[in-house]
């Protein structure tokens, strides 16, 4: 199993930027598909954005296209979320997730990801 620690979460106010890491440790391997999940408040948890270790493809929810992008640094075993024209409704506890097991980067319910990182706060404010 992987560990993931998250970082980079805080207060900003609508219409700026985030930047979030999560470090990956412990056994990691190309196969490996990386994402973003949040939970606001009263809410389930949902799928942001999924990003293989190699290739580099990606996949996004509707809701932040064209707002957010996910990478990676392999070398670094650290994934990023860049987060841009935050709006208010993107406030919510960010999560990293691995899946091992699956492969594809469009298994986007949480039930299918294997390693989870504590999760960190974005608030943004209107």
């Amino acid at each position: 199993q992987v560990q993931l620690v998250e970082s980079g979460g805080g207060l900003v106010q609508a219409g700026g930027s985030l930047r979030l890491s999560c470090a990956a440790s412990g056994r990691t391997f190309s196969s490996y598909v990386m994402g973003w999940f949040r939970q606001a408040p009263g809410a389930e948890r949902e799928f942001v954005a999924a990003i293989r270790w190699s290739g580099g493809h990606t996949n996004y929810a509707d809701s932040v296209k064209g707002r957010f992008t996910i990478s990676r640094d392999n070398a670094k075993n650290t994934v990023y979320l860049q987060m841009n024209s935050l709006k208010p409704e993107d406030t919510a506890v960010y999560y990293c997730a691995a899946d091992a097991t699956h492969g594809s980067i469009y298994f986007t319910f949480p039930k299918f990801w294997d390693s989870w990182g504590q999760g960190t706060q974005v608030t943004v404010s209107s």
